[in-house]
């Protein structure tokens, strides 16, 4: 009998232990609740709440949006293949050199007055006129390099958003589950679910914003240097059209073939003149 009543006894002071572990932790949680009126302990369910869930981390994230938009509409603009490779120059300077119509002072004011990216490479090879097809040819592709880094120019910032932005929400997603952590530990043992669940809605939130910036940033930049990349080849296509017209070669060959002889007016009868003027 004593044995049962000892047993009884060390039952229901275990009950009593357990009964205030539990009203600590209810107390401890409830002080963690009133410190954070805010309603971070609540988890976001739209948009709106996300974005207002990050806090002061909406700051970085805001502003590699706003570098990576200004960056991919700069070079939108800048690409256009009329701004580029403007069609009715190429066509007519081109045409020009290659009947001799223009001298080599002709061509360089021409290619200085138009000012466009395939000018400045045709201006380069100009300033080569007479010299060897390697020459001018070098000519060429010291200002086709020239030309291609401008081109590229704000490539590298779009790449550095790209780059950034998850490194950023992963640095976010290690500060919500500290925070997460700091929370369980400071609300006791048992801890509070919603403050573990408001750690972990942060550092979810911080990933998918960096993964937001990234996916964008990188698609932009992979069709923007593909445009770069088939510009420079149509480029380098017309510089090797001007490489065969005003190389030493070139000019030898056209000066070594035979000349038209002027066409004779044809002489002027009654059926011709009735001809005309029908």
């Amino acid at each position: 009998m004593l044995c049962r009543k000892l047993a009884s006894v060390k039952s229901i002071a275990a009950a009593v232990a357990v009964a205030c572990a539990l009203g600590a932790a209810t107390t401890a949680c409830a002080q963690a609740d009133a410190q954070d009126p805010a309603g971070l302990q609540r988890m976001p369910t739209n948009s709106i709440e996300m974005i207002r869930s990050l806090g002061w981390w909406v700051v970085p994230f805001a502003a590699l949006s706003l570098v990576a938009l200004w960056s991919a509409s700069e070079r939108l603009v800048m690409l256009r293949r009329g701004r580029v490779i403007p069609k009715p120059f190429v066509q007519r300077f081109l045409r020009l050199i290659e009947t001799g119509e223009l001298d080599r002072d002709e061509a360089l004011q021409v290619c200085q007055e138009n000012g466009s990216p395939i000018a400045m490479i045709f201006a380069h090879g100009v300033r080569k006129w007479g010299k060897t097809s390697v020459e001018v040819e070098q000519a060429i592709i010291d200002g086709g390099e020239r030309q291609v880094a401008a081109l590229r120019t704000n490539l590298r910032i779009l790449s550095g958003t790209y780059t950034v932005g998850p490194l950023i929400g992963l640095l976010g997603t290690v500060w919500g589950m500290l925070m997460s952590f700091e929370r369980i530990a400071n609300a006791g043992a048992m801890g509070n679910s919603q403050q573990l669940a408001a750690g972990i809605a942060l550092a979810l939130v911080t990933t998918a914003a960096g993964l937001a910036i990234a996916i964008p940033a990188i698609i932009i930049h992979m069709y923007l240097a593909g445009r770069v990349d088939a510009l420079v080849m149509e480029m380098d296509d017309l510089s090797q059209r001007l490489v065969t017209s005003i190389s030493a070669e070139a000019l030898a060959e056209r000066a070594s073939r035979p000349k038209r002889p002027p066409r004779e007016p044809e002489p002027v009868t009654a059926s011709a003149s009735k001809k005309r003027a029908v």
